[in-house]
């Protein structure tokens, strides 16, 4: 986590690191380079198994601001080594995130794993295009996407990224990961059910 040490250790954050017994730690995070950190299919492959992650924006005013997007998992393409991408829907058409990017590029991205207590954190900068200007990504991108009208293309340029402790991340579980072990349970239940209306046919028949 070199670059992201980097960007993360500022004056301040290195001073409270002194304050509170943390800097050696912080000393070995920071004697890789200073150089964008690639991804590696580990790094990928979490990303693409993702339904949904955290976008976090800054103003021109200075004011950050936190998004969820979701979508079916690989809705975020992992297109090279350094590049994240996904087609952005229509939503709530405050366009928040996109005015921030537009006036500054600098985000932060929160990937997580609930159920297995996993979290990807990823400083990049992203940029806005149309459509119409790259047909070929477009259609790439289309492939696996959220539902909804496509308005623009989001693409992000990774710097760093760092996989975080997985203390206090409560685990909790989505439909799509509970359903092989509840399908098993709600076909006993349906198979109960049958055979319980069937005693109760054949006792008040011989009533």
């Amino acid at each position: 986590m070199s670059r992201y040490a980097h960007l993360a250790y500022t004056e301040t954050v290195r001073r409270v690191q002194r304050e509170q017994g943390s800097a050696l730690a912080g000393d070995r995070r920071l004697a890789g380079a200073d150089e964008p950190e690639l991804l590696t299919d580990a790094e990928a492959g979490f990303i693409e198994s993702r339904d949904g992650f955290y976008l976090a924006s800054v103003s021109e005013t200075g004011w950050p601001y936190v998004q969820y997007r979701g979508g079916p998992p690989g809705f975020v393409h992992v297109l090279d080594e350094r590049t994240l991408a996904y087609a952005d829907v229509r939503g709530n058409r405050q366009y928040i995130s996109t005015g921030n990017v537009r006036a500054d590029g600098r985000v932060a991205l929160f990937f997580m794993d609930y159920a297995r207590q996993g979290r990807l954190k990823m400083f990049g900068h992203a940029t806005v295009q149309s459509p119409e200007t790259d047909p070929a990504l477009a259609e790439r991108l289309g492939l696996v996407r959220t539902e909804g009208k496509v308005e623009r293309l989001m693409l992000i340029r990774v710097e760093g990224f760092n996989w975080n402790c997985h203390q206090h991340i409560t685990p909790r579980f989505s439909e799509a990961e509970l359903r092989p072990h509840l399908d098993p349970l709600r076909a006993r239940l349906a198979a109960l059910e049958e055979e319980n209306r069937a005693l109760r046919a054949e006792a008040a028949r011989r009533a």
